[in-house]
């Protein structure tokens, strides 16, 4: 089965819980934008607000993420960034203290409706972190896992070996697929962790400073992957590293001190000719 029939499918299936609304200004806009040749807009969050505590994380977010492109998140550490990706799959919902105040779009629902299931959400959004996390496992069950939590066995080896190779990874282990995942080196883990994410044949995948941890070479490797992932799947990347989000981004968010979102635009712009001065400061090193 091709990926839009498996996409087609899975749609079906989380209709139901994830559905668009056709009352919510924006859509027809969204259509007329694509009729002239424009970017689908995925994720969309408006006014969003988010507390740990009495602490807030995020200030008046608004932003619309565009379909199959790589969106990255910079700032200074402890500036929202990956409060907002975890919001975008409700992670924060596993943090007790966490609240959220505004809307948070994805596919035109928002996210946070009572009447939505963030397991069906997660699995339309998948997420990889900063430390690779590979299951004590095989390579291949590390793959398999959430086919098989999702009854999605027909034709696993082949999900299996296409997950890998379009994680770049199944010509180093195509032989040795029963071996631990905790044998690999730490690039071939977060590339297993990418392979184990897009199995599922997710709509978006999160990555969460996905090369943080990781020598140059693997690096680079994941920055490729990234690249080619854009091509079939939404792709939003939070990191600190500036240079890597000039090279692998088509858009760039820039969050600094406050959780508030300073500018949001094409990278190319950001970085050579940013609207505001903080971003500018910031991007020459005058701070953060």
């Amino acid at each position: 089965m091709s990926r839009d029939d498996t996409s087609t499918v899975q749609q079906s299936e989380t209709d139901q819980l994830i559905s668009t609304d056709p009352g919510r200004g924006g859509l027809a806009e969204q259509d007329a934008q694509q009729a002239a040749g424009g970017t689908r807009t995925v994720i969309e969050s408006r006014n969003l607000d988010v507390f740990y505590g009495e602490t807030q994380a995020l200030d008046d977010v608004s932003i619309q993420i565009p379909a199959n492109r790589v969106t990255a998140m910079i700032g200074p550490s402890g500036c929202g960034k990956s409060t907002f990706l975890r919001c975008i799959n409700r992670m924060n919902d596993l943090i007790d203290v966490a609240r959220i105040e505004g809307e948070l779009y994805f596919e035109g629902k928002n996210v946070y409706d009572d009447d939505v299931d963030p397991v069906a959400l997660r699995r339309r959004i998948g997420m990889v972190f900063q430390h690779p996390n590979p299951f004590p496992k095989s390579i291949y069950d590390n793959v398999a896992y959430g086919l098989r939590i999702q009854d999605k066995t027909d034709d696993i080896d082949e999900t299996v070996e296409q997950a890998l190779r379009d994680a770049a990874l199944w010509d180093e282990v195509a032989d040795r697929l029963d071996e631990s995942a905790l044998d690999l080196s730490g690039g071939q883990q977060q590339r297993l962790c990418i392979a184990r994410a897009i199995a599922v044949d997710p709509d978006v995948v999160l990555m969460d400073e996905p090369a943080s941890a990781l020598d140059p070479i693997a690096t680079s490797q994941i920055e490729d992957l990234i690249d080619e992932l854009a091509a079939d799947y939404t792709v939003v990347i939070v990191t600190h590293n500036m240079q890597q989000a000039a090279r692998i981004s088509d858009k760039t968010a820039v969050f600094l001190t406050g959780g508030e979102l300073v500018e949001f635009d094409d990278t190319d712009k950001i970085f050579e000719n940013p609207e505001h001065q903080r971003v500018e400061d910031y991007i020459t090193g005058k701070f953060g």
